[in-house]
């Protein structure tokens, strides 16, 4: 009885002993939990810079025309600057006219009379703006003096005091009476617009630029 009590206690452990193997086994050959990457967050778009468009020129109006009593003759000019205010400067040169005025702000403060290119060497018309400023320039093509010269063009045309007389003519500058040159030359900066037109002429409330 006690042999017999012996070995059914060897099969009990025997099969415990199986069954730890078996789990034991079971646990080594069972395939390897994936391990899976935890995504990182898309790093957020940021929105492109624009380019800043070029400045578009701003619209200046004619605010005031000089009361002038009758057509100025060659030589002449007036220069008025009563109840202007600061502000702009525009030139504008009416070759059919054969007129300059400057307008400060809207409001013209001088006006004269020009000479201006030959037919062989005519005044170039556009808008342009001061490139230089020289009271004392002399050109090196005509070894000629031009006082209070603005230039206008890199080959040499620009606004500067001549003798403004009738029949007289330019190498396709703009010539104006050496006394409207003088303030002409202190009311102006480099970079002020210069308009040459031919037979345009400027009303109030017209736009000078646009």
């Amino acid at each position: 009885m006690k042999a017999l009590q012996l070995l059914a206690g060897a099969i009990l452990l025997a099969a415990a002993g199986g069954g730890v193997l078996l789990a034991r086994h079971a646990y080594r050959d069972a395939a390897p939990e994936t391990v899976r990457p935890v995504p990182r967050p898309a790093a957020p778009t940021l929105p492109v810079p624009k380019p800043s468009p070029s400045p578009t020129p701003t619209p200046f109006t004619v605010r005031r025309i000089l009361d002038i009593k009758g057509p100025l003759k060659h030589g002449d000019f007036v220069w008025d600057e009563s109840g202007a205010p600061t502000g702009p400067i525009v030139i504008t040169v009416d070759l059919a006219a054969q007129v300059v005025s400057i307008f400060r702000d809207g409001y013209e403060i001088g006006t004269a009379a020009i000479i201006y290119g030959a037919d062989n060497m005519p005044t170039p018309l556009g808008v342009f703006p001061i490139l230089q400023k020289d009271a004392d320039h002399v050109s090196n093509l005509y070894d000629a003096p031009m006082p209070y010269m603005l230039r206008l063009t890199n080959d040499g045309v620009a606004i500067h005091a001549s003798d403004v007389r009738y029949g007289n003519a330019t190498h396709g500058c703009i010539g104006v009476p050496k006394g409207f040159a003088k303030k002409l030359f202190a009311a102006t900066h480099l970079g002020d617009r210069v308009i040459v037109t031919n037979g345009k002429t400027m009303a109030l409330g017209q736009s000078i630029i646009s």
